[in-house]
């Protein structure tokens, strides 16, 4: 299948130096099998009016881009043109969104919450009251909701503990996303990340093996 609207800029299973919103509305329509998304939210820090994060949370962290609500939202829009049928959405939350709730981004899609995994850090973050430790994977699936077929690992704990390595400011766990790309996809797929930070889903790819990935990051060096 051609996974691009036209002739593109963007290279596959390469690190892509690209705005995500971009990125995605290149793609074709239901040619995706998974997705990977991790906002750099704004939520928290406008509630507690940090600004872009603050001093305090470190100059890599503090330079981050930050998406607004309405930006997520036309991300979300945009995952579910390109997922085919019965794909899977992986979502990074925060504590803050996850009590929140999300399920308002998703009015417009035909994207089905169907699980959550919570990644244990196994290390202490910072918090007014609880330190964090954790942070969240919830897991969409566009219609026709199916399990079986669709998800062949039953294995994977819903409470999941890995050290990432600390290549970016908001590093993902590689194992656990081999597991789900693994679990979810089937080799020849594609798999996309248009938040893709330090390509940490990139590397899961490879490792798993059979996979295409496309992804970029706006922040991301070329040299």
């Amino acid at each position: 299948m051609q996974i691009f609207k036209g002739e593109s800029k963007y290279l596959i299973n390469s690190k892509n130096r690209a705005e995500g919103f971009e990125l995605l509305s290149s793609v074709n329509d239901k040619s995706i099998a998974a997705v990977f998304f991790d906002p750099q939210y704004r939520g928290i820090l406008d509630k507690l009016k940090y600004g872009n994060e603050g001093k305090s949370r470190g100059k890599a962290r503090s330079s981050l881009q930050q998406m607004n609500e309405a930006a997520i939202i036309n991300f979300i829009n945009e995952i579910n043109r390109v997922l085919k049928g019965s794909g899977h959405l992986f979502l990074w939350v925060d504590k803050f969104h996850l009590c929140q709730g999300v399920l308002d981004w998703f009015l417009e899609t035909e994207l089905n919450l169907v699980d959550m995994i919570v990644w244990d850090k196994g290390k202490i973050g910072m918090g007014y009251r609880t330190r964090r430790k954790s942070e969240y994977l919830i897991v969409f699936q566009k219609s026709p909701v199916r399990a079986k077929s669709c998800w062949t690992d039953h294995a994977i704990p819903d409470v999941w503990e890995e050290k990432a390595d600390k290549i970016h400011p908001h590093s993902k766990p590689v194992e656990l996303q081999k597991r789900l790309i693994a679990a979810t996809t089937v080799e020849g797929d594609v798999v996309l990340d248009p938040a893709a930070g330090g390509f940490s889903v990139l590397t899961a790819c490879e490792q798993v093996g059979g996979r295409n990935f496309i992804g970029g990051d706006i922040a991301y060096d070329e040299k």
